[in-house]
């Protein structure tokens, strides 16, 4: 078995939500927390857009989005839909047609606002297409969008305005009879999206999409959302999660699985625990993590390695892990496995042999049956 124990101290008691379908993907309820990114390229490039839905996909996104904003992008929509290992979001804003074009196209999910995309006729014909076509709906709430009427009411974005917001646009979908919807309430700042998200996940059962909106580039980005996203996880909050970075959407989705990761709540891949390293270090660690986490990408499998530049940390370190290896002296180190010695190597042969031990190991928890990459 894997070294993925889960003791009393450890677990997150998640918010119970009703669970929907986006696609063939189930969000909410008992579901595993989703994780989502949004393509960057022109929406009416088929080719460019599918390519980079596709490498998403295989950095492990469950769902990806992609922005619709004029009638060449919905068009483009249907091949993109066609062609993606995974189901896909259109992202809409105020016309009402782009909603009912992308529902048409295939699109898995409209994020809409139901407010902004004109009168009730016109948020009846957007629902409709979204039955007809088997769509979902997230309703996307964000603090720099607010209605101009809650704006007045509050004088400024905050929680109380962001949760009423919400709760008007659920409204508006229930109205009509619509159910298969979630619910974000973004915000750049950690605090108000923090509170907001407290407010709102209190206040309905929906599956709830978390993000903090406009985070920043990879470094600050990264460190942002995982103060935000990570305190509502462990709260309990949230069904699929967004990590919204001025990078390459194939970051934001290692990212949210790296939150996800650290919290238990899904297991994806190898998870290197190594150390910042020190003048007692054995080999060059920095070095060598960052030449694993290279040739260790394609390993989807759960499981976890230690690389530990000494004997201060790293045999305790490798008694958690599946396999580790600890610095020593003259030019080698201990190997460990399933976290007990097993044999020693030189530094100059160590990746090689690592990446051969990891990829070994993976195998032999793939034939497991009660083993899974979630």
């Amino acid at each position: 078995m894997s070294l993925h124990a889960i003791r009393p101290w450890r677990q997150i008691d998640r918010r119970k939500s009703r669970q929907i379908m986006v696609g063939t993907v189930p969000v909410g309820g008992d579901a595993p927390i989703t994780v989502q990114t949004m393509t960057n390229t022109d929406s009416s490039d088929v080719r460019a857009t599918v390519e980079q839905v596709q490498a998403c996909a295989e950095a492990g996104a469950d769902i990806v989005r992609v922005s619709t904003p004029d009638e060449a992008a919905t068009k483009a929509l249907k091949d993109v839909v066609a062609e993606s290992p995974v189901p896909i979001v259109a992202d809409i804003h105020f016309h009402y047609k782009r909603a009912i074009e992308a529902a048409e196209a295939g699109a898995a999910c409209l994020r809409i606002n139901p407010g902004n995309i004109g009168d009730a006729s016109r948020v009846r014909e957007v629902i409709k297409a979204a039955k007809d076509h088997n769509c979902s709906i997230r309703i996307g709430v964000n603090a720099g969008s607010l209605e101009k009427h809650l704006l007045e009411k509050y004088a400024e974005p905050c929680p109380e305005a962001m949760i009423e917001s919400g709760l008007d646009h659920i409204r508006i979908l229930e109205d009509n009879d619509f159910q298969n919807y979630k619910i974000s309430c973004k915000a750049s700042d950690v605090f108000l999206a923090a509170a907001a998200y407290q407010g709102l996940a209190e206040a309905t059962d929906a599956p709830i999409h978390l993000g903090i909106t406009e985070a920043g580039g990879l470094t600050s980005g990264t460190i942002k959302s995982a103060i935000g996203l990570g305190n509502l996880l462990w709260m309990g909050i949230g069904d699929t999660i967004r990590v919204s970075l001025s990078a390459d959407p194939v970051e934001e989705v290692k990212v949210g699985y790296e939150i996800l990761k650290s919290l238990g709540l899904r297991h994806r891949g190898v998870n290197i625990i190594s150390c910042p390293s020190c003048a007692r270090q054995g080999f060059d660690v920095i070095k060598t993590v960052s030449t694993l986490e290279d040739r260790l990408a394609h390993i989807k499998t759960p499981m976890s390695l230690s690389i530990i530049g000494c004997v201060v940390n790293g045999p305790g370190e490798a008694l958690m892990t599946d396999v580790g290896f600890t610095g020593g002296g003259a030019g080698s180190g201990m190997v460990y496995m399933a976290g007990k010695q097993s044999h020693k190597m030189s530094n100059d042969q160590m990746v090689d042999h690592i990446v051969e031990l990891v990829e070994k190991r993976a195998s032999e928890i793939e034939d497991q049956p009660d083993v899974a990459a979630e």
